[in-house]
C-alpha cells in the first residue's frame, strides 16, 4: 500500500486519503525524494525496488531531484480537508509535492501581499484636516515667539539689574570725588586769604585815629558869630 500511495503521488503530484495514511506515506516519499538528489546508480537501484512505474522514476530523477536540490526535507504537504470517509467515518486529507501544478499555497506565499487601497477622504474632511494643522503651526509660531521674548526680556532685565549696582558704585564714587574735591579747594583757599591778610599793613586803623581829632576839633569849636568877627576886625 505504502508502495502504491509513494508512486500515483510522484506521478499526479497529490493524492486523496485518510490522515492515517498520509502522515505515513511521509516517510518513503521523502526517502525516495533524498535518493534522487543523490542520482547516482546506486540510488536509482534503491529507488526502482520500491517504486513501482517508470512514469514514477523519470518524474522522480528528471524533476524533483533538481527540484528539491537546495531543499532540506519537507518536501510534502498534508492537508486536512474536515471531511470524513463513509462507512468508518475516518478523516481525509491530502498529501501534496511541495511547488507541483495543483499546489496554489506555495503561489500565494511568493505573490507579495496586495496593499489595501485607502479609502478616499472627502474634500471636506481635507479642508478641516489643513486647517487644523495651520491653526496647529500657528499656535506652535506663536508658543516659540513668546518663549523668545520672555528670553530676552529675562536677560535684560539681569543685564538691568547687573548695571544697577555698577551705577551706583560709580554715583557714590563721584560724590566722594566731589566733596574731596571741595575739601581740598576750600584748604587751598583759606591760606590764600589769611596770607593776603597778614602781608596787608593796617591802614584802616591809622586813617580812623587821623579823621576821629579832627572830627571832635572841628565839632569843639564852635563857628564864630558875626559880632565877634567885627570886634576882632576892631581889634586889629
Amino acid at each position: 500500500m505504502m508502495r502504491n500511495l509513494v508512486t500515483s503521488i510522484l506521478e499526479k503530484g497529490e493524492i486523496k486519503c485518510t490522515l492515517a495514511r498520509a502522515k505515513e506515506v511521509r516517510k518513503p516519499l521523502e526517502k525516495m525524494i533524498t535518493l534522487a538528489k543523490r542520482g547516482d546508480l546506486h540510488a536509482r537501484r534503491q529507488a526502482l525496488s520500491f517504486v513501482k512505474s517508470k512514469e514514477a522514476m523519470s518524474q522522480l530523477f528528471d524533476e524533483l531531484g533538481e527540484r528539491f536540490s537546495d531543499r532540506q526535507g519537507g518536501y510534502c504537504r498534508v492537508i486536512k480537508l474536515g471531511q470524513t470517509r463513509l462507512g468508518d467515518n475516518a478523516e481525509m486529507a491530502i498529501v501534496q509535492l511541495i511547488g507541483s501544478e495543483n499546489d496554489q499555497l506555495s503561489s500565494l506565499k511568493s505573490k507579495p501581499a496586495k496593499k489595501k487601497p485607502a479609502h478616499k477622504s472627502s474634500k471636506v474632511l481635507e479642508k478641516v484636516s489643513e486647517e487644523v494643522r495651520s491653526a496647529e503651526e500657528s499656535s506652535d509660531k506663536v508658543a516659540k515667539e513668546e518663549t523668545v521674548e520672555e528670553q530676552v526680556d529675562d536677560s535684560d532685565k539681569a543685564e538691568a539689574s547687573e548695571q544697577t549696582p555698577s551705577a551706583e558704585s560709580e554715583t557714590a564714587e563721584e560724590e566722594v570725588s566731589k566733596a574731596d574735591n571741595s575739601e581740598q579747594k576750600e584748604e587751598v583757599e583759606t591760606p590764600d586769604v589769611e596770607k593776603a591778610d597778614a602781608s596787608a599793613p593796617d591802614t584802616t586803623q591809622p586813617t580812623a585815629s587821623t579823621s576821629e581829632p579832627e572830627q571832635t576839633e572841628a565839632s569843639a569849636e564852635p563857628e564864630p558869630d558875626d559880632a565877634e568877627k567885627k570886634e576882632t576886625k576892631d581889634q586889629q
